[in-house]
C-alpha cells in the first residue's frame, strides 16, 4: 500500500517532467524545421545565382568576342584612314603643282 501511495505522489511529477521534455523536443523540432526551410531557401538562392553566373559568364565571353571584332575593325579603319590621308596629301600636292603649271602656262600665253 505504501508503494502505491508513493507512486501516486511521484506519478504527477513524472508526467510533468515528461510533458516538459516533450515540449522541449517540440521546440527543437520547430527550430529544426525553421532551419531546414531557411537552408532550402538559401540553397535555391545559391542555385539561381550560380545559374546567373553561368549566363553572365557566357555573355561576357560573347561581348569579349564582339569587342575583339570591333577592335580589329577599328584598327583596319585607322590604317585605311591613314592611307587615305596620305593619298589625300599627295592629291593636294599634285593639285597645287597642276595649279602652278596651269598658272605658268596661262601667264606664258598672255
Amino acid at each position: 500500500m505504501q508503494n502505491l501511495e508513493k507512486l501516486k505522489k511521484e506519478l504527477p511529477l513524472l508526467i510533468e517532467g515528461y510533458k516538459k521534455e516533450i515540449w522541449e523536443w517540440k521546440q527543437k523540432e520547430s527550430q529544426w524545421i525553421l532551419d531546414l526551410n531557411r537552408l532550402d531557401g538559401h540553397k535555391r538562392i545559391v542555385e539561381e545565382l550560380s545559374q546567373k553566373i553561368v549566363e553572365l559568364s557566357a555573355k561576357i565571353k560573347e561581348l569579349e568576342g564582339t569587342l575583339g571584332s570591333a577592335q580589329d575593325i577599328n584598327e583596319n579603319h585607322q590604317r585605311y584612314n591613314g592611307k587615305l590621308q596620305s593619298r589625300l596629301t599627295e592629291v593636294e600636292e599634285d593639285n597645287k603643282s597642276l595649279a602652278k603649271q596651269i598658272e605658268h602656262l596661262t601667264n606664258r600665253k598672255l
